[in-house]
């Protein structure tokens, strides 16, 4: 079955830095499209943070990331990557990994001093 595990979520302060993985099986992972999504506190609705073409290519970033998160893939580990740098309080949530129409468990990120 089709199976998304992310992971790499913790506490961090303001500035500072984390790197999600999520780690793809079940499907074809090098024909799909990617996402990260993130679900605040209190939100009901997950934003699309960045999206990443099955051959590597950026189609996305929300508006509040970009200069800061890096979306990238490996192909031959079948896993999404999402580099977080300069992060922020806001930047708070549970992360998701998002392909071939399912969604993985999520990793919680805290930025807090």
């Amino acid at each position: 079955q089709v199976q998304l595990v992310e992971s790499g979520g913790g506490l961090v302060q303001p500035g500072g830095s984390l790197r999600l993985s999520c780690a793809a099986s079940g499907f074809t992972f090098s024909r799909n499209t990617m996402h990260w999504y993130r679900q605040a506190p209190g939100e009901k609705v997950r934003e699309l943070v960045g999206q990443i073409s099955s051959s590597g290519e950026v189609l996305h970033y929300a508006d509040s990331v970009k200069g800061r998160f890096t979306i990238s893939r490996d192909n031959e580990k079948n896993t999404v990557y999402l580099q977080m740098n300069s992060l922020k309080s806001e930047d708070t949530a549970v992360y998701f990994c998002r392909g071939y129409g399912q969604w993985g468990q999520g990793t919680q990120v805290t930025v807090s001093s």
